[in-house]
């Protein structure tokens, strides 16, 4: 008690990670922490980016989190009283979106109210950058280095000004990526039948939005802060009862093409689901959208994946000569890559995808756009695409991954000690062939299969992913790598 926000004891509890700082409401994350977090924000943009941008307004907005909007007001208003500008949304709104606005109004940047997928009991703070995506870890380590000195009030405070996010622009902008028309005719005609899950998250009602119909079939489109007892992630373990609609749909419809599309908390992150209520992580979401850029809409850039990244992906962009280009896992990573290279796309495992030809960060709801418009002009089921990529490549995998709660941080420091000195040279029966230590530890073994093995950067877990021919080589591997690390 009596620690002051500007200590080190606070210091060590705000930390940034892949993209943003998280907590726990009411512990970790405080009205006071985001009181000292959000100016020292905005000034370390300014410091970075302020002699490029045309203005010092910083664009705040949130997601449907508890109490997010009042830790957005705390936020505008600490902005503020440092002298910035502030564009406050009055509603809210994806991630995304609030980065176009930032990137469409040349402002320094935005700072987004948002936990994205994680659970109900969390909210963070993500800062993007005016160019329209998240800002580098340099960036933020420059804002820890400040927590100590908070920001200073300004002489002549900056002023705050609301905005409507469904008035800017940002959903009729995407509808110029594609051929919106032939998506739009598709449903009309009954040929198309479009399922999307909100997951109660800031998706809910966009896509009904941009494809301007009241045929989208939304599920959780309700404010729901406690995500029904789970997570926002568009995983398969929180979305059963969607599933079984769509595939209960599918049976019954036939000759039409059904598509099921999942959102993420904030709408950065997407998941789809067949017609026979099978879901489609990014792993093979990605392949198909690299495919259907490449030969229906002729576009070529690179193709930026992270490392966790299905080995189908390069062998899919090597079809139509395309370089690729590895990260470390974040999609700041790939970010910063599309700021400097001409891109096609830019895609990770866990959900997020972004385009050349928009601004450089993951957008669901335009990734949606690009996954209805390649179902519509090949006229085929996802998976029967998938599975065409698999023939023509020649490549025939499965992939999953696991996260593994580790007792506490010296245990994850003793296991970052044991695979610097003392590697595995044989895994689930395998031989290891080679390790890539771009982020963690990816080993890949004789028979083609990789395991990688990373671990969290603000808690005690230790992440696992696993590709190879068979599902049940994928579980038999990680079931070798939990065992390797509890011993």
């Amino acid at each position: 008690m009596g620690q002051s926000v500007g200590s080190g004891l606070w210091k060590k509890a705000i930390k940034f990670g892949t993209d943003g700082w998280r907590g726990t409401i009411a512990a970790d994350f405080t009205l006071e922490r985001v009181d000292l977090v959000a100016p020292l924000a905005a000034q370390v943009l300014d410091e970075t980016y302020g002699a490029t941008t045309k203005n010092r307004v910083v664009i705040v907005g949130f997601d449907r989190r508890f109490m997010a909007e009042q830790f957005a007001q705390v936020a505008a208003e600490a902005i503020a009283r440092t002298g910035y500008d502030v564009q406050l949304s009055d509603d809210y709104a994806p991630t995304p979106a609030l980065s176009w606005i930032a990137n469409n109004l040349e402002a320094l940047g935005a700072s987004v109210l948002t936990a994205s997928h994680n659970p109900g009991q969390y909210l963070g703070l993500k800062i993007k950058a005016g160019f329209g995506g998240s800002v580098s870890g340099d960036v933020t380590k420059k804002v820890e280095a400040k927590l100590d000195t908070p920001a200073p009030a300004a002489d002549t405070p900056g002023t705050i000004t609301t905005f409507h996010p469904k008035d800017t622009g940002y959903f009729e902008a995407l509808r110029e990526y594609v051929d919106i028309d032939a998506i739009q005719t598709a449903i009309a005609q009954g040929k198309l039948t479009v399922f999307a899950d909100a997951m109660h998250g800031s998706s809910a009602g966009g896509l009904a939005r941009i494809l301007d119909t009241d045929q989208v079939k939304e599920f959780n489109g309700d404010r729901d802060p406690l995500f029904k007892g789970g997570a926002p992630e568009p995983l398969p373990k929180y979305l059963q009862p969607s599933l079984d609609a769509i595939n209960e749909y599918g049976k019954a419809n036939p000759d039409q093409l059904v598509v099921g599309l999942v959102f993420d908390g904030d709408c950065d992150r997407i998941g789809a689901v067949d017609r026979h209520g099978t879901f489609l992580s990014t792993q093979k979401l990605i392949p198909i959208l690299i495919e259907h850029l490449a030969s229906r809409r002729g576009m070529d850039g690179e193709v930026i994946k992270t490392v966790s990244g299905s080995d189908l992906m390069p062998k899919v962009a090597e079809l139509f000569n395309l370089s690729v280009y590895e990260t470390a896992v974040g999609y700041k990573y790939i970010a910063d890559r599309m700021l400097g290279v001409p891109t096609m796309i830019g895609g990770e495992e866990s959900g997020g995808v972004g385009y050349g030809t928009h601004i450089p960060e993951r957008d669901a709801l335009l990734s949606a756009l690009y996954i209805l418009e390649t179902v519509v002009k090949s006229e085929q089921d996802l998976s029967d695409l998938y599975a065409a990529l698999q023939k023509r490549t020649g490549f025939d995998s499965a992939y999953d991954r696991t996260d593994l709660p580790l007792a506490d941080m010296a245990t994850r420091d003793r296991l970052l000690k044991r695979l610097a000195n003392d590697p595995p040279t044989e895994i689930a029966g395998q031989t290891v062939e080679s390790c890539q230590t771009t982020d963690g530890y990816k080993f890949r073994l004789t028979d083609g299969r990789w395991l990688m093995i990373r671990f969290s950067g603000t808690e005690p877990v230790l992440r696992l992913y696993c590709e190879a021919a068979t599902l049940d080589d994928v579980h038999a591997t990680l079931r070798w790598a939990e065992e390797w690390a509890i011993a």
